[in-house]
């Protein structure tokens, strides 16, 4: 599993421009910490279905509010759930609270479909990994760097 370092191993590795904010640690986007630019940082959902045979990692905008049933309709999927800590855990390296985009770079069997919403643009904030700091980068090289390690991303429109 990756470590925080190792992020920002891979951030210099490819030449990206970030800035790193380090924080109180923060459980929700909603969360009452302040620090500098967090109104850029995006709202990520680890989400299963009621099978629990598909996981989704959704990337959103951070001020929108997520209608799961509307979502399982855009993505052509079963009822969906919030996945539980230990899939978290187990699928992403992550604990509760640090969910992001860059979990991804966990999942070596790449079975988690990660979708970005379309309206998420510029700079972003999203957690290296842990809860207590915020990477700040173009999300273009975030996803950029994410297809780079063969992971497929779906973008839609989320309501």
């Amino acid at each position: 599993m990756l470590e925080p370092k190792d992020i920002y191993d891979i951030l210099d590795s490819e030449n990206i421009s970030y800035e790193v904010i380090l924080h109180e640690a923060i459980y929700t986007i909603d969360n009452n910490a302040d620090f500098k630019n967090k109104e850029k940082c995006v709202k990520n959902l680890f989400l299963r279905d009621d099978k629990k045979r598909n996981y989704y990692l959704l990337v959103v905008e951070p001020t929108k509010s997520v209608n799961l049933k509307e979502l399982q309709v855009l993505i052509h999927s079963r009822r969906l759930s919030f996945a539980n800590e230990n899939d978290l855990y187990d699928y992403l390296g992550l604990i509760k609270g640090s969910v992001t985009p860059l979990g991804i770079l966990n999942n070596v069997d790449k079975n988690i479909e990660l979708i970005f919403d379309t309206d998420i643009n510029g700079i972003v904030g999203v957690h290296p990994l842990v809860n207590d700091a915020s990477v700040f980068l173009e999300v273009e090289d975030l996803k950029s760097l994410i297809r780079k390690y063969d992971y497929k991303i779906k973008e839609i429109k989320i309501p």
